[in-house]
């Protein structure tokens, strides 16, 4: 597959690993990265998030596992050749099983989310066949730091769910960003924020397009620093 090139980095890509999408553009776009020093990325498929991340915070440093062994080793190719590989390493792993004694002040996942069925695309990405929701929320909780932030990007309809689960294990919903894939239409994604400790609560608005196949202001202006567009002519 040909690879995705952004600003800074480039992504190999494999037909047998989560290929780039814009969900994994969002959460490394808005994902509350500022002020973190230790960073964990459950499911790393190719490696997009942390890397956009990495550029966002030039001091924070980045762990990523993934169940998929031929993702882990993608990742690693693709954290290895960009401007950032020296604050950045893989696994390996499942998350399930995951040890350590290392606390993170961001955890961030594009997690699977649709329930398991005889469907064999992206099989371990999309599906809850590997990690469920309850698994994700209960082992976040255990490695995040007193003040870190769960960080994940999941469908608007599993937003009420997520939460639920999240309240239940002591994980308190700081923000919430709803997504909308074209202005004027139903939200499509959320990307919602869970802390250890009580909060100020922010919820925001975001859109894709302004029309179809159109980026909005919005989208534009927040992955500027990513993005080559094809009408752009590079020196």
């Amino acid at each position: 597959m040909k690879p995705f090139i952004f600003r800074q980095f480039t992504i190999q890509q494999s037909k047998n690993v989560f290929r780039v999408g814009t969900d994994g553009v969002l959460l490394g776009a808005l994902a509350n990265v500022d002020q973190a020093l230790h960073v964990l990325e459950i499911g790393t498929g190719t490696g997009l998030i942390s890397l956009m991340l990495a550029q966002r915070n030039p001091d924070a440093n980045f762990f990523g596992i993934d169940i998929n062994k031929e993702a882990a080793d993608l990742t690693k190719i693709n954290f290895e050749n960009s401007p950032f590989s020296s604050r950045l390493k893989n696994a390996h792993q499942d998350f399930k099983e995951f040890e350590t004694h290392e606390k993170f002040d961001l955890i961030v996942s594009n997690p699977p989310y649709f329930e398991a069925s005889d469907s064999e695309k992206d099989k371990i990405a999309r599906q809850t066949v590997e990690l469920n929701f309850r698994q994700l929320i209960i082992k976040s909780s255990q490695v995040l730091s007193e003040g870190g932030v769960l960080s994940v990007i999941i469908p608007a309809e599993a937003g009420s769910d997520f939460t639920a689960i999240a309240d239940e294990n002591r994980m308190f919903l700081t923000r919430k960003i709803n997504i909308k894939g074209i202005e004027n239409s139903k939200i499509k994604r959320l990307i919602l924020e869970f802390s250890l400790s009580k909060k100020d609560y922010i919820e925001s608005e975001f859109t894709i397009e302004k029309s179809p196949r159109q980026y909005s202001d919005q989208y534009l202006e927040l992955t500027k620093e990513f993005h080559v567009f094809k009408k752009e002519v590079r020196n």
